[in-house]
């Protein structure tokens, strides 16, 4: 089952504690959305099971991967459903919306009240809240039970730590 009941400031230690740190807003979501820019993480079309949500999961999580078919185009799993998953940025309602034709990886704003999840959750009831492009928001030191992470390296620093 993935980590749930985290805060960010949590979230954000643990990935440093791994010489990691949770993906900024951007990179989660060309991850989930892909170069198509897709709707869901595996095409533009909902399927109710690549994805746990209200709708299958019995409001709770479920193993991480149990939805195979929902895998994105990088084969990244529960990108949608399972838990929202905290990322770097600091949450701007606006900061998308204004962001100039061809920004590769925009961070968000420098500091702010709340940090921004993505991904949705088991919460969810219907395929809208579990659509790649949706973004929630929290104080960093509130954590639930349909809250989560993931943590990234870039490719820099990924090979950096794995070469012989």
């Amino acid at each position: 089952h993935p980590r749930e009941t985290i805060t960010w400031v949590a979230a954000n230690v643990f990935c440093e504690s791994r010489a990691a740190r949770l993906p900024t807003e951007a990179e989660w979501e060309f991850a989930a959305r892909g170069p198509d820019g897709w709707i869901y993480p595996w095409g533009n079309t909902f399927v109710a099971d690549n994805v746990v949500y209200g709708g299958n999961a019995s409001m709770q999580t479920a193993d991480v991967g149990s939805r195979p078919g929902g895998a994105s185009w990088v084969g990244a799993l529960d990108m949608s459903g399972n838990v929202w998953e905290w990322v770097a940025d600091w949450y701007d309602a606006e900061h998308y919306k204004t962001l100039p034709n061809g920004v590769v990886n925009p961070t968000g704003p420098t500091s702010g009240k709340y940090h921004v999840l993505r991904g949705g959750s088991w919460w969810e009831e219907t395929s809208q809240g579990l659509r790649a492009t949706v973004r929630d928001w929290n104080p960093p030191d509130y954590g639930s039970d349909f809250r989560g992470f993931r943590c990234a390296r870039s490719a820099d620093e990924s090979a950096a730590t794995t070469a012989p």
